[in-house]
């Protein structure tokens, strides 16, 4: 018997939010280590993903989509342009621009990145029927359009931002987000 305010022995209840993020968060660590063995990380995945689905996009735009800070996407982008995944050409239209297009090698990855993720899709709904898990999915649209949240694009993006300003220092205690991409860009 338990006094009146107090809780019953053993475990927490856990609530859908924390669901959410616990899933979340052990997705999103068995998909790093997945596509490790593709010599890639998610957000160079997402935007490998995004260049197949509309290429010959700006920088600027690919920046706007990913939630990134324009001056971090072009270092971003450098390194894949590196490993001779993406390339840039000047945009027929404006010449000031240019467009982002996937090359031949990355098509061929982006292959191997769908088979990774038809693979981590299916290991974590494993033990769901086709019909929960499309009912799942559903509902998972459902709640993420309500947050605001974009389709196809991992919120991670955003937090880039401060995983690249904490390596080099550069983000001071209580500096807001919108503060430190002032920042950035005048460092850039």
């Amino acid at each position: 018997m338990t006094n009146e305010g107090e809780r019953p022995p053993g475990p927490a209840p856990t609530g859908a939010a924390f669901l959410l993020a616990q899933l979340g968060a052990h997705a999103a660590g068995l998909f790093a280590e997945r596509l490790a063995e593709l010599d890639l990380t998610p957000p160079q995945s997402g935007l490998l993903r995004l260049l197949a689905d509309s290429p010959g996009r700006s920088q600027r735009e690919l920046a706007d989509d990913l939630g990134m800070p324009p001056s971090r996407f072009v270092a971003f982008a450098d390194e894949l342009e590196e490993r001779g995944l993406i390339e840039r050409r000047r945009n027929p239209a404006d010449r000031r621009l240019y467009a982002v297009h996937l090359t031949d090698e990355g098509g061929k990855l982006l292959e191997g990145l769908r088979k990774v993720g038809a693979e981590h899709e299916r290991l974590m709904t494993d033990g769901l029927s086709e019909q929960e898990r499309n009912q799942l999915t559903g509902l998972l649209r459902r709640l993420a359009a309500r947050q605001g949240l974009s389709p196809g694009v991992h919120p991670g993006f955003r937090s880039m931002r401060a995983d690249r300003a904490g390596r080099r220092g550069g983000r001071q205690k209580g500096m807001s987000a919108d503060a430190l991409e002032d920042v950035e860009t005048r460092e850039s």
